[in-house]
Formats: structure tokens, C-alpha cells, sequence
């Protein structure tokens, strides 16, 4: 195995050993709630003037696709809609009140996993994180180039959606 296969493969079980210690108890606390639901509540909590287009790009996901899952959150009453009184064409979403609490249990949960995580990051020398950093950053600028190279197709494939 090469050093280009060695890196995809261990940041593939890092993220598949993250995934499995954090499922079960995102599963018991989160019940009723689907992944990408939780994601979008979360990245409404953490946006303001978070819309539909704004959502299927960070999630390279389709806007019919973030349009079934706001659909169920508005349903759901986790979120709400609004226009902005500068632009009544876009429509914008915030957190109700319930929302507000299925977003502070997801974050409550990840701070409790990057607290369990902690020592390992204490132990890196500020040096060595730079350089991880720049790595990932890097090698997401080139992800990003390709996604566009190849076109809109890629983020539009219904396999693709989550």
C-alpha cells in the first residue's frame, strides 16, 4: 500500500471508528430524528439566513433533496420559516423553540465526544497541527476543483443524496 492509500484508508477508519463509538448514543438521544435532519437543525443553529440553496451546498446534496428534509423539520416544528424585509423573494429558516433543544443536545453530545477525544489532541505539538491542517485544507481545495471539473452532475446523482 502506497502512502497516498495509507492515508485515505486510516482517515476512513478514523471516521468509521468516530461513527461507531458516537452512533448509539446519538441514536438514544436524538430518537425520531434522522441524520440529515440533525444536521440541518444544527447548521440552522449555527447560520443565521440559512436558506434551501445555502444547505444543499454546504451538504453537496440537491435543493429538492434539502427541500423533502426542511419540509419534515417544518412538519416536525423544529424549524420555522422567514423573509428577510430587504429580500421577500428568499425565504429563511430558524430554530423553534424545539429545534433550539435538538440542537443543544447535539452539540451538548459533541462536546462530551471531543472531551473524551481531548488527550490525544493535547499530545499534538502546535507545529504538527499545522501541518495536519494545511494537509486537509489542501487536499479539500483539490476535492473542491475536481467536484467543479466534473460538473454539477456529481452533487445532482440521487446515489450521491444522503
Amino acid at each position: 500500500m502506497n502512502k497516498e492509500e495509507q492515508v485515505e484508508t486510516s482517515f476512513r477508519n478514523l471516521l468509521n471508528k468516530k461513527y461507531l463509538l458516537e452512533k448509539f448514543k446519538m441514536e438514544d438521544n436524538l430518537k425520531g430524528y434522522k441524520h440529515s435532519e440533525i444536521h440541518c437543525i444544527t447548521y440552522i443553529g449555527r447560520n443565521s439566513d440559512s436558506n434551501v440553496t445555502k444547505l444543499a451546498e454546504s451538504f453537496y446534496m440537491t435543493r429538492g433533496a434539502i427541500s423533502k428534509i426542511t419540509k419534515k423539520l417544518l412538519i416536525k416544528g423544529l424549524i420555522e420559516c422567514y423573509q428577510n424585509p430587504n429580500n421577500k423573494k428568499e425565504i429563511y429558516f430558524k430554530l423553534t423553540d424545539q429545534g433550539h433543544v435538538v440542537y443543544k443536545i447535539h452539540e451538548e453530545l459533541h462536546k462530551e465526544f471531543q472531551e473524551r477525544d481531548k488527550t490525544v489532541f493535547e499530545q499534538i505539538p502546535k507545529e504538527e497541527f499545522d501541518i495536519i491542517l494545511s494537509f486537509v485544507e489542501q487536499y479539500n481545495r483539490h476535492l473542491d476543483e475536481e467536484i467543479k471539473k466534473q460538473g454539477v452532475d456529481i452533487i445532482n446523482r440521487n446515489d450521491f443524496e444522503r
